[in-house]
């Protein structure tokens, strides 16, 4: 909650700064760091949230909450990134004078807060989604307070006032790259997509490959959450094996989770005699 409230009072004295100075590099790392401030307070109430029992109404749990957080964070770095090309662009049309000292301190400020702000999210970004979405919003504006300062150094020494928009639209352009590099696997989570790491037709063929299944089909593959994969499929039983079906799904079950690591499995068994007809091997 510190980091939360430092980068608040940050975000507040920046975009002073940047007016008073008329520098829109500092402006551009303000918004940036407002968005931290706001990430953080996404980040962590998503992961206070996922930590909830499964209920009655949601009976997988509250874990992709904190993907839902980490879609809210992605898409606000969107446009945020894309505002400040707006910007840096009417600003090479219409330049304008900075004061280069107030932009040099107040961004030295910013750097120090934002890479503490940083390490101290740095160890959970490795575990979670949103966490890792909260931890790249502030690297990405720790990159911004150096760019800063190097552009504020330039203007005291060289009276470059063109750096100003130059150095908005890097930091507008590392934010947008960042952003869309992790949105991806995010959108994926949200679609129910495969879990990039395990190929379907893998998995089909393992369980077709189980002893005691004919035929494997209508295999769906997702994840609950980050760290937990799902699947669900038919298998077909052989007639003369139907007395074993029991036992042909948890040998299916232990298949899936030694091969592959999924934990939660679903299977509908079909007596041969009873099986679908022509069904889809992937999905209904």
């Amino acid at each position: 909650m510190a980091a939360i409230g430092i980068n608040f009072l940050l975000t507040f004295a920046q975009i002073v700064g940047g007016l008073v100075s008329g520098s829109l590099a500092l402006i551009a790392d303000a918004l940036h760091n407002f968005s931290d401030a706001i990430s953080l307070v996404i980040a962590f109430a998503a992961r206070k949230i996922a930590r909830r029992p499964s209920d009655a109404r949601m009976t997988f749990g509250y874990q992709r909450v904190e993907i839902v957080a980490a879609m809210i964070n992605y898409t606000s770095l969107i446009i945020i990134g894309l505002f400040l090309v707006y910007e840096a662009i009417m600003r090479f049309i219409e330049p304008q004078g900075v004061d280069g000292w107030m932009v040099v301190i107040i961004a030295v400020v910013a750097l120090v807060i934002d890479v503490g702000t940083a390490l101290l999210t740095y160890a959970m970004s490795k575990t979670s989604v949103n966490i890792r979405a909260a931890f790249l919003h502030n690297v990405a504006d720790a990159l911004g307070s150096v760019a800063v300062i190097i552009a504020g150094s330039l203007i005291l020494l060289y009276d470059w006032r063109l750096i100003d928009p130059a150095v908005t639209l890097l930091i507008a352009g590392y934010i947008l790259w960042q952003a869309f590099a992790e949105i991806g696997p995010v959108v994926r989570m949200l679609m129910l997509g495969t879990p990039p790491t395990i190929p379907a037709d893998a998995v089909l063929a393992s369980l077709r490959a189980v002893e005691g299944v004919a035929d494997a089909h209508h295999l769906h593959l997702w994840q609950i959450h980050e760290h937990e994969d799902a699947a669900d499929a038919h298998l077909v039983v052989p007639d003369e094996h139907w007395s074993e079906a029991d036992a042909i799904k948890r040998r299916a079950k232990e298949s899936l989770k030694r091969d592959f690591g999924i934990s939660h499995t679903t299977f509908e068994m079909e007596c041969a005699r009873h099986a679908c007809v022509t069904p889809r091997a992937i999905g209904h």
